[in-house]
């Protein structure tokens, strides 16, 4: 059995930007092992998996090792894929998810806008246990906040951000927590870095669902719905978040840099 496989560079303008994912197209689900194997096989960061619905499309994603419950950037590959290459008869997509609810992404000129949940934020009164080391710190953190899974510090300075060279052995320890470290920015409202390896991802290159969480808590800190947000991983990557109660609004571009199928 062969199913058709796509490589999208998500929240990207050319190749080799932002984050790659894998979109897979089924006629129906396969079993979550084999699901597992192919995500692996194909050793990105998410692989999302797509098939056809009487209301929709019904999404799922996985890292190379586990399911996600949240996954912007292969969300937004997939509908890339929709709207480009299959042709959808509409300018939008609706993806009934697992976890996360629907999910709606629609095309908006160059770009695609995805309508995602909004995520609280619960600020700590102190730093967890492990994390500054575990994070090699350049600066103490201005606070620490905690997001559905998530520990997230915010730094004075956005070059504290970039010079964030973690101990990936220590961040597994914090499992299941995923984390992530954000700042205002220069060129940028604010910007961040993420770090999920007990889930097969060391650092990733540009982060949505991240951005459900920090979209909020930056609006709320400066005032205004509508924010540009960098990442400041190696590849680097933009998005553009408005926030509308408890909805955030994520738009970005996408690029197809291969198409084939693979064997099943």
């Amino acid at each position: 059995m062969r199913i058709p496989l796509f490589h999208v560079d998500a929240f990207a303008e050319q190749p080799f930007q932002g984050n790659p994912a894998a979109i897979c197209l089924l006629d129906s689900w396969l079993d979550d092992d084999r699901l597992r194997k192919v995500a692996a096989e194909n050793n990105l960061s998410a692989t999302a998996f797509v098939v056809s619905g009487k209301s929709g499309y019904e999404l799922r994603w996985f890292t190379p090792l586990c399911e996600v419950r949240l996954c912007g950037h292969a969300t937004l590959a997939a509908a890339h894929i929709l709207l480009n290459q299959q042709h959808v008869p509409h300018d939008f997509v609706q993806f009934a998810t697992r976890f996360a609810g629907t999910l709606f992404v629609r095309k908006e000129t160059e770009h695609l806008v995805m309508d995602f949940p909004a995520l609280t934020t619960k600020k700590l009164p102190n730093s967890p246990s492990g994390l500054a080391e575990a994070l090699r710190l350049p600066a103490p953190p201005v606070e620490s906040l905690e997001a559905t899974d998530a520990y997230i510090v915010v730094l004075g300075t956005g070059d504290s951000v970039r010079q964030i060279n973690p101990d990936f052995a220590l961040l597994e320890n914090l499992h299941p927590f995923v984390v992530a470290a954000t700042a205002r920015g220069s060129d940028a409202d604010f910007v961040s870095r993420y770090f999920a390896p007990s889930y097969g991802v060391p650092e990733d290159p540009v982060t949505g669902s991240l951005h459900c969480a920090l979209a909020p808590y930056w609006a709320q800190r400066l005032g205004r719905t509508n924010l540009h947000a960098r990442q400041l991983s190696q590849r680097g990557g933009e998005l553009w978040c408005e926030v509308r109660q408890d909805r955030v609004l994520l738009k970005g571009k996408a690029v197809l840099l291969m198409e084939g199928s693979i064997s099943v």
